[in-house]
C-alpha cells in the first residue's frame, strides 16, 4: 500500500464560503475521469470524506476547512499508487479550482 496523497490548498474566502464550494463543485470530480466515475461525500464537522468509484477502483479521500487552506488526504488503492506523482500533479492543478 502506498502511502497518502496529502497536500494543502491555500484560500482567503473563509470556511463557510469553501464548504459551499465544495459542496458545489466536487461532482466536477466525475466528469473530469474517462468514462465517468462515481462521487459521494459527506461532511464530518469541517471534513468532507468521499469516495470516488471510476474503472473498478475506490479511492477514498478527505479534505478539511482550516481559516487559509484546505488539507487534502487522498487514499490510493495499490494499482493507482503507481501514478501517485501524477494523480498529485493534477490534483494540485485541478483543486484550487474548485475554490473558485
Amino acid at each position: 500500500m502506498t502511502a497518502p496523497i496529502e497536500l494543502d490548498i491555500p484560500h482567503q474566502l473563509g470556511k463557510a464560503a469553501v464548504r459551499e464550494r465544495l459542496d458545489g463543485g466536487i461532482g466536477k470530480i466525475g466528469r473530469m475521469i474517462p468514462g465517468g466515475a462515481k462521487v459521494v461525500h459527506d461532511w464530518e464537522g469541517d471534513t468532507m470524506v468521499f469516495t470516488v468509484e471510476a474503472m473498478g477502483q475506490v479511492i477514498r479521500s478527505s479534505a478539511t476547512v482550516f481559516d487559509d487552506k484546505v488539507h487534502a488526504v487522498v487514499d490510493l488503492p495499490g494499482f493507482l499508487g503507481l501514478f501517485a506523482g501524477k494523480i498529485r500533479d493534477v490534483i494540485q492543478a485541478e483543486a484550487p479550482k474548485l475554490l473558485k
